[in-house]
């Protein structure tokens, strides 16, 4: 069975209750708002990354890959 799942290596901007700001080049201007119910975000050891984990579907719209 195929995984609609994404890993992708983010810098974590800003965080609600509801939603993360990410962006795939650390650049806050390119940044795009993601809703917690979508996803998992996990801080990478050792780095200023977080691994963000969310269907490919959602990563598309929001332009990450």
């Amino acid at each position: 069975m195929r995984s609609d799942l994404v890993d992708l290596t983010v810098r974590l901007h800003h965080e609600t209750n509801r939603a993360v700001l990410v962006s795939t080049d650390g650049d806050r201007e390119k940044a795009v708002w993601i809703p917690k119910s979508t996803c998992e975000i996990e801080p990478d050891a050792g780095k200023a990354t977080h691994t963000l984990t969310l269907p490919e579907r959602v990563a598309i719209e929001k332009g990450l890959v």
